[in-house]
């Protein structure tokens, strides 16, 4: 979910799904926009299955053979697990210490950065300094607006139901188009490629604890939000 370099926030329900992980590899993979490979998704509970690309290629064929008495869930994943067991590297794990170190729960933005800046200073072994340098620079280069707002909305997310989930991040999403740095980050990495946004504040220092609060709060009243209805009870 790499949202966060364009200036907007992991949404269509990230939010709520991201939360299936600790808080602070949430945070890590939120804020950072990292890339998960599938060993990855498979241990942070984000996947069922991880299959090589090559055992797809069959995937329509065995559905046309599949069964569809008895139990439709055994018989899908009959399609879909391979005939040997997969046991592919997860590339995160050797960093899950470092992970929960330096992005802690409790720890604003500026903390985090603060933190990994420090790390860097003490000369680290290589693979540790190029896993600090690289996180660094991301969350250096993302929307500072984005980055806290995308921290409190991750947290906020862990304790809200799926709806909730969906209603703020709309109301966030809003407000990232009509007043944020959206614009500037598409045309910084979409458009232009220059991979330069011009963020508004430019830094984490300018931004105000009542600018994220603003993009926090619903732009429409409770009964007027346009997923009101979103988990509502049939009646």
């Amino acid at each position: 979910m790499p949202e966060t370099r364009i200036g907007f926030l992991p949404d269509v329900g990230a939010t709520r799904f991201l939360s299936v992980m600790p808080a602070e590899l949430e945070l890590y993979v939120g804020l950072t926009g990292a890339t998960l490979s599938g060993a990855d998704a498979l241990r942070l509970q984000l996947a069922d299955q991880c299959v090589p690309a090559d055992w797809l290629v069959s995937s329509e064929e065995r559905l046309q053979r599949m069964s569809h008495e008895g139990d439709l869930m055994s018989a899908l994943r009959g399609v879909v697990e391979p005939p040997c067991n997969i046991v592919p590297h997860a590339a995160i794990t050797p960093f899950t210490q470092l992970i929960q170190r330096h992005f802690d729960r409790r720890s604003g933005v500026d903390r985090i950065m603060a933190t990994l800046r420090h790390d860097l200073e003490r000369d680290p072994p290589r693979e540790v300094r190029q896993w600090l340098q690289s996180t660094y620079d991301a969350l250096a280069a993302h929307s500072p607006t984005m980055l806290y707002v995308t921290r409190e909305a991750l947290l906020r997310g862990r304790q809200m139901t799926l709806a909730e989930c969906f209603r703020m991040e709309l109301g966030i999403v809003k407000r990232a188009i009509e007043e944020g740095d959206f614009c500037e980050g598409v045309r910084a990495q979409l458009i232009d490629k220059d991979r330069k946004g011009r963020w508004a504040p430019a830094t984490l220092a300018e931004v105000r604890p009542e600018r994220v609060r603003h993009f926090l709060t619903s732009p429409w009243k409770q009964e007027a939000h346009p997923l009101a209805d979103l988990g509502a009870e049939p009646v």
